[in-house]
């Protein structure tokens, strides 16, 4: 579904990702952590091409889209990213967020579009708040929102930048069972986040980034149990002894 070789980024002198390699697999859920300043958001949004590629090549279900020559518009379109702060339109209702790609770029009939914003809705258990504003929601209910607006297209993957870092705690867990259903439906899932139960419980494959490299790979319960690297047993110590827990209750 997504193969990534020898991925790099540079901002000025900043190398941000260093040799990046990974080959993601149709209905995997791929969970990445890591400190601040790994270069985790930044390797996300080159998947879909929100950040230029220095160096290397990023395979969409087989397709180079470092090929200036790949229409990457096309490539979004099967490619759907929710990020931190949701990005609503404040000035539409939620049911128009979610309507708007399908009828502007895919061009779809507006009963076919309604139907399926409706369905969307009812999956992430907010069809009554088709007519409000972003304003009137709270932060959870903005983000289940932003994953609604980003399944209207259809696409064949999803990629979640850190989607509850902005949220209040007792907001996080509504949002990650909606991720946890995605999932289980059968989804292809690229996740940077710091909720290690998420990571732990859906996760098929865990990341962990530092420096820019990909430090270390493996099932959740092998990488957290018996992480081999160094940097990653120190980095697991210092998130778990804050209290982060291993189990979404």
């Amino acid at each position: 579904m997504i193969k990534v070789k020898h991925l790099k980024k540079v901002f000025g002198e900043n190398e941000i990702l260093k040799d990046i390699n990974l080959t993601i697999k149709p209905q995997e859920v791929v969970v990445v952590i890591g400190p601040s300043g790994a270069g985790k958001s930044t390797f996300l949004r080159c998947i879909n091409r929100l950040e230029s590629i220095s160096d290397g090549h990023i395979y969409i279900e087989d397709v180079d889209i470092t090929d200036n020559a790949t229409d990457i518009n096309k490539i979004r379109e099967k490619v759907g990213m929710v990020f931190q702060d949701f990005n609503l339109f404040p000035h539409m209702s939620v049911l128009e967020n979610i309507m708007l790609s399908p009828l502007k770029v895919s061009k779809l009939p507006r009963d076919i579009v309604y139907k399926r914003a409706m369905d969307l809705l009812k999956k992430v258990d907010l069809e009554n708040k088709a007519d409000v504003y972003p304003d009137s929601l709270s932060g959870g209910q903005k983000q289940r929102i932003a994953i609604a607006r980003a399944l209207a297209m259809e696409p064949d993957i999803m990629l979640f930048d850190e989607p509850t870092s902005a949220l209040d705690p007792e907001m996080v867990g509504e949002v990650l069972d909606v991720m946890k259903q995605l999932a289980k439906d059968g989804m292809t899932m690229v996740v940077v986040t710091h909720e290690m139960g998420f990571a732990r419980e859906v996760g098929d494959r865990l990341i962990f980034m530092d420096g820019g490299y990909i430090v270390e790979e493996n099932q959740p319960n092998e990488l957290f149990d018996h992480p081999c690297q160094t940097r990653t047993k120190t980095f697991l110590s210092k998130v778990l002894s804050m209290g982060q827990p291993l189990a979404i209750v």
